[in-house]
């Protein structure tokens, strides 16, 4: 079990799953949800559809209806799934204590022998 946990919290395993999740499993409903919020507000802006609004022949609803879809899907998956993984990362994998670089460790040590033979009486 310790290996299977190990495989999942390292890398970059969890990252290419969140990429796959966005393009794939959260599009649909997402989509689906988005479209019916975008009636909604094509009804209170007295168009059928606000997805098919069309002002002077651009197509703004259809721009607007996928920004909106890809922001509710970043949010979706952020929240649910991003958010989660952190939190399980941190608990079984804590960061490892920052160590002292090696160059600043070899300058500290020039530093204090510097400082003894400062502080040593010359014969």
């Amino acid at each position: 079990m310790k290996g299977f946990r190990d495989f999942v919290l390292r890398g970059n395993l969890v990252e290419l799953a969140i990429a796959f999740i966005m393009a794939t499993a959260f599009a649909a409903v997402v989509t689906a949800f988005t479209t019916i919020v975008m009636d909604i507000v094509g009804k209170v802006g007295g168009v059928d559809s606000f997805s098919d609004y069309t002002p002077n022949g651009i197509h703004v609803g259809a721009f607007i209806t996928a920004t909106i879809t890809f922001l509710i899907i970043g949010a979706v998956v952020y929240f649910a799934v991003f958010l989660p993984y952190l939190k399980a990362r941190q608990r079984f994998f804590p960061p490892d204590e920052a160590a002292t670089p090696e160059d600043v460790a070899l300058l500290t040590e020039i530093r204090d022998l510097l400082a003894q033979q400062r502080n040593t009486p010359s014969a």
